[in-house]
C-alpha cells in the first residue's frame, strides 16, 4: 500500500465539513465505512482505523483514504492511530467514535468474556478515544467527538440488556463531557441510530417499532452533526420520540413491549443466520496493523 499524503486544507465555513480532519473508527464497514465515503465527498480529510487490519485496508482502498489498525479496547493502540493520521493529514478535527459490537440473546445465557468485550469496546473505548482526543483538542482550543450510541439507550428491552446499558452509558457520558468542555472549545455530541442493515441486525426480525434503515441514513445524520454540533441526535431524527420512553411508568412500558413485539425480538432469532457475526464480534479478526492507501 502507498502511503498517503494530504496537505492541511483550511477548515470551510460554519456549517461545512470541508477541509476537516475527521477520525473515524470502526470504519471498515457499515455506518463507519459509509459515513467516510460521504465525508469525503464533501470535501473533508479522512482517516478509517478498524481492528479488522485487511478490511480496513481494502475500505481505505475503496475510498482513496488514510486507514490503519486500531483496537480501541487498548490505549497504546488507540493512540498510536491518532499520532499517525495527525502525523500524516495534520490535526483531528472530528474524532467519530463508532466501532461497537451487539450481543444478542438471553443474559443469563452470556459469555461472561463477551459481556466484559462489550463494554470494553461500546463503552470504555469511547472513554479511551474521548480522552486521548480531547487532551489534543483543548489544547489547540478546539475540535469535536462524535459518539455512536443507540436507540437502545433509550429502549431497555429484553435479549438486549448489556447492549442497553453501554449505549446508556456512551449517551449520558457525551452529554456530561459537553458540558465540561464546551467551554475550552470542544465539543462532543452522541448520535443514536436506530437498527442499520448491517451484521448488527443479521438474524433479527425487526418491525415498526425497532425499524431497519439503510447504512445511508445514519451516516447523513452524522455529516450533519460533523458540519453542525449537536448534543444529541437521533439518526434518522423522526426516531427522537425514543427519548420521552424514560417518562412512561413500568407498567406502560411492559405494555408497548409486548403490543409491539419488542419483548421478543432479540430473544427469538435465526442464530444460523447471526452466526458468522457472532463469531466476528467474539475477538479481533486479525492482528492491527497500520496499512496507509491513496
Amino acid at each position: 500500500m502507498s502511503r498517503i499524503w494530504r496537505g492541511r486544507r483550511q477548515a470551510g465555513p460554519r456549517g461545512s465539513v470541508s477541509g476537516k480532519v475527521v477520525g473515524i473508527t470502526g470504519g471498515a464497514r457499515g455506518i463507519g465505512f459509509r459515513t467516510a465515503q460521504l465525508l469525503t465527498e464533501a470535501g473533508a480529510v479522512v482517516a478509517i482505523g478498524d481492528v479488522d487490519a485487511d478490511a480496513v485496508a481494502k475500505a481505505a482502498a475503496e475510498i482513496g483514504i488514510d486507514g490503519g489498525g486500531v483496537d480501541v479496547t487498548e490505549g497504546g493502540s488507540y493512540a498510536d492511530w491518532l499520532d499517525g493520521v495527525e502525523e500524516r493529514l495534520g490535526p483531528i478535527d472530528v474524532l467519530i467514535n463508532n466501532a461497537g459490537i451487539m450481543p444478542v440473546g438471553s443474559f443469563l445465557d452470556y459469555d461472561p468474556a463477551i459481556i466484559r468485550r462489550t463494554v470494553e469496546i461500546d463503552l470504555l473505548g469511547v472513554y479511551t478515544g474521548s480522552q486521548l482526543a480531547a487532551r489534543r483538542m483543548v489544547e489547540r482550543g478546539s475540535g469535536h467527538i462524535i459518539n455512536i450510541a443507540s436507540v437502545a439507550g433509550r429502549m431497555a428491552t429484553p435479549g438486549l440488556t448489556v447492549y442497553n446499558g453501554v449505549k446508556a452509558g456512551v449517551i449520558e457520558f457525551s452529554e456530561a463531557l459537553d458540558a465540561e468542555l464546551e467551554g475550552q472549545g470542544v465539543r462532543v455530541s452522541a448520535v443514536l441510530p436506530t437498527f442499520a442493515r448491517t451484521g448488527l441486525i443479521s438474524g433479527l426480525q425487526t418491525n415498526s417499532v425497532v425499524r431497519a434503515v439503510e447504512p445511508d441514513d445514519v451516516a447523513r445524520v452524522i455529516v450533519q452533526v460533523v458540519a453542525r454540533p449537536r448534543v444529541r441526535v437521533t439518526a434518522p431524527e423522526n426516531m427522537r420520540w425514543v427519548h420521552t420512553n424514560a417518562m412512561l411508568g413500568e407498567g406502560m412500558k411492559r405494555r408497548l413491549r409486548r403490543s409491539t413485539g419488542i419483548d421478543r425480538i432479540f430473544l427469538d432469532y435465526d442464530a444460523g443466520a447471526r452466526d458468522e457475526y457472532s463469531r466476528r464480534i467474539a475477538g479481533p479478526v486479525s492482528r492491527p496493523r497500520t496499512a496507509q492507501t491513496g
